[in-house]
């Protein structure tokens, strides 16, 4: 099998098991089974109930006591109120749902199978199942079309009339279900509504398209008697986005059926391919491991054996989630990206936006996914809207904001009553980040005019809600470290606290993009002299008493030194205001930090692992780096790949890809930093289409350990710095270019729009 296949030798027993495909609006689960095979679904908009306004009527009037109170240091009574007028009423959001299931139960003449193979193929977006019955070789393959907006299942045999199969739909057994009928012309629906007030009503058709044979319905049942092939098309939708879902079905699936099935394929792989091969990446590995299957490759790792194909296979599988799960017009991919069996799911599958929703697109710009991106954009322009309900009525504020979650209808209430989360404001501030991130990438001036005024108002609700404290600083009151506990000097433990440390730098990172930002479009120069004096007036980042970046504005103890978030290292990841070469002394306090966190078991969820991941790769520690991606592999991942918290949750497949692009290529520094984190496991390899901020893309190959040859397109044109451990020469044009070495191993010079530079290791002239 290829670097980009998944495989077994057996059907799923189990959802963690399963096969995921997707389009981003819908995505199927695919267990392979061969006599009664399942296909759970899912669409993006199936939640539960409808918008509602949860902002707490009685915030503003509480507010200035519960500052009063935390001032004073009456930290129970402040935490007391908070739980009372600054949360949400009611206190929850909405819930992601399952669409429901596709059951196909096979006629076979024999309960004796050979030759059985499960798959995913990752470069067509393709999942098969394969088996010999009788001498008769059966294929299914399933596709998730996001040019025609569908699911596809074809099913194949080596010999005429040897597929019977009845199929139906279901929903958590039907309990959860209004309507699952058949109708003449082959085909079968599902419909319903999800439930609660407003509750967002879905139905679902599917057609079936065989080649000889016969196919007709009995009761909610469609029956297929020895047809040669079959192939079936499911579409979905719902009035989140359909005035009438149940129309719309109908004549999309008929338009889909009208088509070949070689041609949706065609169509369907040419699409997904101008997102997926725009990058590589081979880790040299022994070759002799493709003939294993997936899972006892997982399972080799889990034993202490090495394995780079399998690292290599687990980044490629996290891009092809991100396409699965995040197109435009899609939902942003959610806790569990689009895949999601359960009618109460863990937190809800919603958009938690302390971490998770923004590490789902950590790999989006550097892995060459700019499109993927722009879900998330489409939800905080929507989150712009109630997000200034909630500023104006809970906090007296203008600007808009979000705290630690957000749903389907772009909620900024606070959720929970979970009080080292639920009072946390800076969920949209943290978010807007993301729209510069994409600037800085795409260099896409329209985008940035079109989406400033975002970012201005996520800055403007602070410019409001920050408070001066006993040293003149402006800190934000109440907040929390997420999701964090603190012990004071008396054994007590808290989480409302002031000012901590993530906020701080949320803020420094934010107002500084806005700031820029006028800079750029030339345009709102007073605010931005507004968000200087603010920003000089930000909490510093500060190293405590134990030689770690301090998490509180006080340095606490922590109530648990193992604890998952390690907010305060936003600095130096996401963020950039901690680099080792240029703030040396605060990036030897985030190792102590890290090796704190680690030394009490820390590390513990998929999703925090990643995230240390990429902190190690920030902090040029190649070989913690990898020690850590080793045990993301065996102690956070499923025999699916898909990412274990436990239960499953995608953001650490996002974040584990994420951080091998971190670990080869960096750029948030100004530069583009060559392997600052290439573990010697990883000593030859090569890697096409790496993005780098500044517009520039790059292909490399190393060995030992260093870069062999290498080019650099500049899509932009502009100033290239770049930082190399060996010495460098530039090319263009066969010629060498004269560099401006600013200090050792940094290299500069002008790149010209849409050229390509040679990058060759200097002791080879």
């Amino acid at each position: 099998m290829t670097r980009h296949t998944l495989w077994y030798e057996q059907p799923a027993k189990e959802w963690n098991e399963a096969l995921p495909v997707g389009n981003g609006t819908l995505g199927g689960m695919v267990f392979g089974e061969i006599s009664k095979e399942k296909i759970y679904l899912n669409e993006d908009t199936v939640w539960y109930g409808g918008k509602r306004d949860r902002n707490n009527p009685d915030a503003l009037a509480n507010l200035p006591k519960v500052r009063e109170l935390l001032f004073a240091g009456r930290l129970k009574e402040a935490e007391e109120l908070a739980d009372l007028a600054l949360t949400g009423v009611p206190f929850r959001q909405r819930h992601y749902e399952p669409l429901g299931e596709l059951l196909l139960h096979f006629k076979h003449e024999s309960s004796e199978f050979q030759h059985y193979k499960r798959e995913l193929d990752l470069k067509k977006a393709s999942a098969m199942t394969t088996y010999e019955c009788n001498e008769v070789t059966y294929k299914r393959e399933l596709i998730a079309s996001y040019p025609d907006q569908s699911l596809i299942l074809r099913l194949t045999a080596s010999e005429s009339e040897s597929i019977s199969l009845n199929l139906m739909f279901d929903r958590e057994k039907a309990t959860c279900l209004d309507e699952a009928t058949s109708e003449s012309g082959h085909y079968l629906s599902m419909s319903g509504v999800t439930g609660g007030k407003d509750g967002i009503g879905f139905h679902t058709v599917l057609k079936a398209i065989p080649v000889g044979g016969e196919v007709y319905t009995i009761g909610n049942r469609l029956v297929v008697n020895k047809v040669d092939s079959l192939t079936v098309v499911l579409v979905a939708s719902t009035t989140f986005r359909q005035k009438d879902p149940e129309t719309w079905c109908k004549v999309q699936v008929n338009r889909v059926a009208q088509k070949s099935y070689d041609q949706l394929l065609v169509d369907h792989i040419q699409d997904y391919q101008a997102l997926y091969e725009k990058m590589e990446l081979e880790l040299v590995d022994d070759n002799s491991l493709k003939s294993m299957p997936t899972d006892q490759r997982l399972q080799r790792m889990k034993d202490g054996k090495s394995d780079n194909g399998l690292m290599n296979l687990y980044f490629h599988f996290g891009r092809y989630l991100l396409i699965s799960s995040s197109r435009p017009g899609s939902l942003p991919a959610n806790l569990q990206g689009v895949w999601n069996a359960e009618m109460l799911p863990p937190w809800d599958s919603k958009f938690t936006i302390n971490i998770n929703t923004q590490m789902n697109y950590w790999p989006a710009e550097i892995c060459n996914l700019s499109e993927c991106h722009l879900p998330l954009f489409d939800l905080i322009e929507r989150m712009r809207v109630t997000g200034r309900e909630t500023a104006q009525s809970m906090y007296g504020c203008r600007g808009f904001v979000a705290h630690h979650n957000t749903d389907i209808w772009a909620d900024t209430a606070p959720q929970d009553l979970y009080m080292p989360a639920t009072n946390w404001t800076l969920g949209a501030a943290w978010l807007c980040l993301h729209l510069w991130e994409h600037y800085e990438f795409t260099g896409d001036r329209e985008f940035l005019k079109k989406t400033y005024e975002t970012m201005k108002e996520a800055a403007l609700f602070f410019v409001d809600f920050l408070v001066e404290d006993d040293a003149g600083q402006l800190v934000t009151a109440p907040s929390v470290s997420p999701e964090n506990r603190y012990l004071l000097p008396s054994g007590e433990s808290g989480t409302l606290c002031i000012g901590p440390a993530m906020d701080s730098q949320i803020l420094y990172a934010l107002f500084s993009n806005c700031i820029r930002a006028t800079e750029l479009l030339d345009e709102d120069h007073q605010f931005a002299t507004e968000l200087k004096g603010i920003r000089r007036r930000l909490p510093e980042t500060v190293i405590g008493k134990n030689g770690q970046i301090q998490e509180w504005l006080e340095d606490y103890e922590e109530a648990e030194p193992g604890h998952r978030h390690i907010s305060h290292l936003f600095a130096l990841h996401p963020g950039n205001q901690i680099v080792p070469h240029s703030t040396p002394e605060l990036a030897a306090a985030a190792i102590q930090t890290l090796e704190g966190r680690l030394a009490h078991g820390g590390g513990h969820t998929g999703w925090s692992r990643a995230w240390i991941i990429n902190m190690w790769a920030r902090l040029g520690q190649a070989e913690r780096a990898y020690e850590h991606m080793t045990a993301l592999l065996n102690h956070s991942t499923l025999p699916n790949l898909f990412d274990n918290h436990p239960p499953f949750q995608i953001d650490g497949n996002f974040g584990g890809t994420a951080a091998v692009a971190e670990m080869i290529l960096q750029s948030h520094n100004g530069e583009i930093h060559l392997f600052p984190a290439l573990p010697s496991s990883w000593a030859t390899g090569s890697v096409r289409g790496i993005k780098a901020r500044g517009g520039f893309e790059l292909t490399l190959q190393w060995e030992n350990g260093h870069l062999s040859k290498g080019e650099i397109k500049s899509l932009l044109g502009g100033h290239c710095v770049i930082r190399s451990a060996i010495p460098l020469i530039v090319k263009w044009e066969g010629k060498q270019l004269e560099l401006n070495e600013t200090e050792q191993g940094v290299y500069q010079f002008e790149s010209v729009k849409n050229q390509t530079y040679q990058l060759v290791k200097a002791s080879e002239l």
